[in-house]
């Protein structure tokens, strides 16, 4: 592709990308695909010759488009949202074309400036205090990694990347039920195991740990001759977004020397709103936190801040350096790829720093607020129904709810059947959870672009299909 092509392509993919947001709306936002039926249309065998962008381009939109789930629709109310608001995109377009490795100060000094700006922009926004540094990681998932290799080399002296684990003693750690699925990989990579993540139980409305129980089994364990290692806590959990209580979780790690990070994935991005910080009451004291702007603030995949109160330790467990990667002459700087399990990395602070300028705090602040105030509108309208039952209250925009019609013998079948046809139809799209042993149907609003009108046309699809399903 020449200089000439690649302008025109580059514009074509641009336009392309503007028509197609604008016209989510009259598309289903779940691809009505049955599996295999993409796989079928794609040639079994890679082409032995080049062909034309035109055809390649036409197939992108005949044979691929089709088949995606539109998580940019603005009635996208499954999972977590992944936005990506359009400014973000646009950085994005810049950073693909640099294609910049940003490992090194040395290998991109701007993007690991920028990163160390912009992330501190964050630190402000969330009201967290100046003892918090950070570094932007891909995902949660990874942050949280970091975080328990962490709080294993701290158990265990720093000896455990050195000696390994086999002579070790059982390091524990521990996290409540309703903690995200990455806490158990990160376990799993990090050569804990699975039985060894204490589960304790909770209480209350948000489902917070126990932290009589918490600490009673720190003692207990320690008693039995395991090594207590580290507690993940968690505020806005993605089932049905429980919430531990972050203050007592901290003192009863500080009371035994433990290690604490709080995964406030999805939440955390509702913290820039002074109102809400409640919900992580006492979180200063943590020593490590996670939140993902690519989730509710409209920063695009990927983009997870991971603030840590102590860089040294989290360097100091991740840090490799060979000659080849030295910077020689260069004393204090900040090497982004030591604070990371990959050693490559990608320029995510650009998109972040497009963002937070061209919306600021407050335009973010009203679109997590509206979010906010439309899901408890709609929790509140199928509570009033006589066959919904708001079966957990709303947590800032998520909540979870049952369709329970009377003569109905299996409820929980009959709640699966209904999300799967609210789901088919294609108008909105919710997924379900279990809760205390049911299934349940989630909701939450936090598309980037979504309006109160299509909350409201939430509320019309899930009572016209729960009547036809009843």
């Amino acid at each position: 592709m020449d200089s000439e092509a690649f302008r025109h392509w580059s514009l074509k993919a641009a336009e392309w990308g503007v028509d197609y947001r604008d016209g989510l709306r009259d598309r289903p936002v779940r691809p009505q695909v049955e599996p295999g039926q993409v796989l079928a249309s794609i040639e079994a065998s890679p082409p032995e010759a080049a062909e034309p962008m035109e055809a390649i381009f036409a197939d992108f939109e005949a044979k691929i488009v089709p088949g995606m789930t539109h998580w940019q629709h603005p009635r996208f109310f499954a999972y977590f949202p992944a936005n990506a608001a359009p400014v973000s995109v646009v950085a994005e377009y810049l950073v693909s074309a640099m294609a910049a490795q940003c490992m090194l100060w040395q290998t991109s000094p701007a993007a690991t400036e920028l990163e160390t700006r912009v992330v501190d922009w964050m630190r402000q926004a969330l009201g967290l205090p100046e003892a918090f540094t950070g570094v932007i990681q891909d995902s949660a998932s990874s942050a949280t990694l970091a975080a328990v290799l962490t709080m294993r080399e701290r158990a265990l002296d720093w000896q455990g990347n050195k000696s390994g684990l086999s002579g070790a003693p059982r390091i524990r750690v521990y996290c409540s039920e309703h903690v995200h699925t990455s806490i158990d990989r990160a376990i799993w990579i990090a050569g804990i195991g699975e039985e060894n993540l204490v589960r304790i139980p909770t209480k209350g409305r948000f489902r917070a740990m126990s932290a009589e129980a918490l600490d009673a089994a720190i003692v207990q364990d320690r008693e039995n001759g395991l090594l207590p290692a580290g507690i993940i806590a968690c505020v806005g959990g993605t089932s049905v977004g429980g919430t531990d209580d972050i203050a007592a979780v901290v003192e009863v790690a500080r009371r035994h020397g433990l290690y604490t990070h709080v995964d406030a994935a999805w939440a955390g991005s509702a913290m820039i709103c002074p109102e809400f910080r409640h919900f992580w009451s006492g979180v200063e004291g943590a020593d490590s936190i996670v939140f993902n702007p690519h989730k509710w603030l409209g920063a695009q995949f990927d983009c997870s801040i991971q603030f840590i109160r102590d860089p040294e330790s989290l360097v100091r467990t991740l840090a490799i350096r060979p000659e080849f990667l030295k910077t020689h002459g260069r004393d204090g700087i900040t090497n982004y790829s030591e604070w990371s399990v990959p050693l490559g990395r990608r320029f995510r602070a650009l998109k972040l720093w497009f963002l937070l300028r061209a919306h600021g705090l407050e335009g973010l602040r009203t679109m997590i607020r509206n979010h906010v105030a439309w899901s408890e509108k709609l929790a509140e309208r199928l509570h009033g129904l006589p066959d919904f039952e708001v079966a957990s209250e709303p947590m800032l925009s998520l909540f979870s709810f049952r369709h329970v019609p009377a003569g109905v013998g299996d409820l929980d079948q009959h709640n699966l059947a209904l999300v799967e046809a609210i789901n088919r139809d294609g108008r909105i799209y919710l997924t379900q959870t279990r809760l205390d042993g049911r299934a349940v149907i989630r909701f939450q609003a936090g598309q980037f672009e979504a309006t109160e009108a299509d909350v409201d046309k939430a509320f019309e699809v899930i009572v016209e299909i729960a009547l036809t399903a009843g």
